[in-house]
């Protein structure tokens, strides 16, 4: 050993990294110029046509979206929904006229179950 650096000029070709480097920067630039030079052609164009009026939208300007359109107030709308939930478990009423099954107010339903105690399955005898 010498004791010099050396590098083996064999493996990397500097000038052709540099070249390709070179030729990356040069395109980047030209599309970015043409890119620009289709804005300003397509905005200078807009603003001489000015805004387009398309006859169907104007006829329809009052109409409502399809449903289910976005809640305009979910706050009101979730404050009904409550009241009407407290309205209908609060309440008695028909569930099925048809069978006769009927809805009870929960606070009832619960003091009833609490009296009569839950249904309970009578035990089969043991095996020995």
């Amino acid at each position: 050993m010498t004791g010099s650096v050396r590098h083996e000029t064999s493996d990397v070709n500097v000038r052709a990294i540099l070249t390709v480097g070179a030729g990356l920067a040069a395109l980047t630039i030209a599309v970015s110029a043409l890119v620009w030079l289709l804005v300003v052609f397509l905005s200078g164009r807009a603003a001489r046509s000015g805004p387009r009026e398309y006859p169907l939208a104007v006829a329809h300007e009052q109409r409502l979206p399809p449903e289910p359109r976005l809640q305009t107030n979910p706050r009101e709308d979730l404050s009904e929904l409550q009241q009407a939930e407290e309205q209908v478990l609060g309440s008695y009423g028909w569930v099925d006229k048809g069978t006769g099954v009927v809805r009870i107010p929960v606070d009832e339903a619960i003091r009833l179950t609490l009296e009569r105690g839950l249904p309970v399955r009578a035990e089969e005898p043991r095996k020995p």
